[in-house]
C-alpha cells in the first residue's frame, strides 16, 4: 500500500473561513484512493492562524514562540475540522507529536502543528520518515516555485525541478511566524538531510493533484 504524505495548507483549508466547497472535493478526492493509499494528512493554520496572531501583535508584544502557539493551535481545530469531516474512515484522533509512533489500521490520519520554530511542513517531514515515505506533496495556493516573487516581479520563471541546495537559495534559512515560503526552511534542512522530496501542489486543483498520484503529467515542483 501506498503512503501519502500530505501537507496540506491552511490557506486553502481556511482562506478567511472554512472553505466547504474545497473541504467537500478533497475528502471525496481522498476517498476515490483510499482502496490503494493511506493518507497522512498535516493541516496548517490558514487565516485563523493570521487572525489570531494579528490581534495578539495589536495589544501587546509578543514573543515568537507565542506567535508560534497561537499558530499551532489553528492548526489544530483545522485538523479537527478535517479528522470530523473523515468520520470513522480517520484515526480516532489528531496527532500532535510527530514523534510518537502510530499504530491503526485506519487510512486517514491527520495531524497538526507540533511545537514552535517551524510550520507543520516539518511535521509532514518527521511522519514521511516515520511511514518511510520517499516524498511529502505540498498541496498550498501556487502551482510553482518561481526564481522570485511573481506578485513583485512579472519576468519571475517558473521553477520545474530543482535540487534542494538550489531551493534553499531562494528561501530565508531563518523561521518566523507567518513566514510564507512555499516550503518552510527548517522543514527544508530537514527533508534535505532525510532524502525526502517535496512536490508543490496547488491545492485547490485537485484534478492536477490526481493526476500526479497516478503517475500523469502535472503541473507543479519537484524538490530534491
Amino acid at each position: 500500500m501506498r503512503d501519502i504524505i500530505i501537507s496540506l495548507g491552511g490557506s486553502i483549508i481556511a482562506p478567511d473561513k472554512p472553505d466547504y466547497f474545497f473541504l467537500k472535493d478533497f475528502k471525496n478526492f481522498v476517498i476515490r484512493h483510499i482502496d490503494d493509499c493511506r493518507f497522512i494528512i498535516i493541516c496548517g493554520g490558514g487565516k485563523t492562524n493570521s487572525y489570531y496572531n494579528e490581534a495578539a501583535t495589536r495589544i501587546s508584544n509578543i514573543k515568537k514562540d507565542d506567535l508560534d502557539r497561537l499558530g499551532i493551535m489553528a492548526t489544530r481545530l483545522n485538523a479537527e475540522l478535517l479528522r470530523v469531516v473523515f468520520g470513522n474512515l480517520a484515526y480516532e484522533k489528531v496527532i500532535h507529536n510527530p514523534e510518537e509512533k502510530i499504530k491503526t489500521d485506519k487510512k486517514i490520519i491527520i495531524a497538526s502543528g507540533w511545537k514552535p520554530g517551524h510550520s507543520t511542513d516539518l511535521v509532514a517531514v518527521f511522519l514521511a520518515k516515520q511511514f518511510d515515505a520517499k516524498e511529502v506533496l505540498n498541496l498550498t495556493n501556487i502551482s510553482y516555485v518561481y526564481d522570485k516573487d511573481p506578485n513583485k516581479f512579472k519576468d519571475a520563471k517558473k521553477i520545474f525541478k530543482a535540487t534542494w541546495n538550489e531551493y534553499k537559495k531562494l528561501i530565508t534559512g531563518k523561521w518566523s511566524p507567518r513566514l510564507s515560503t512555499p516550503f518552510d526552511p527548517v522543514a527544508s534542512r530537514e527533508a534535505h538531510k532525510k532524502d525526502i522530496k517535496v512536490i508543490i501542489l496547488k491545492g485547490t486543483d485537485l484534478k492536477n493533484v490526481e493526476a500526479y498520484i497516478s503517475g500523469k503529467q502535472f503541473d507543479g515542483t519537484v524538490i530534491g
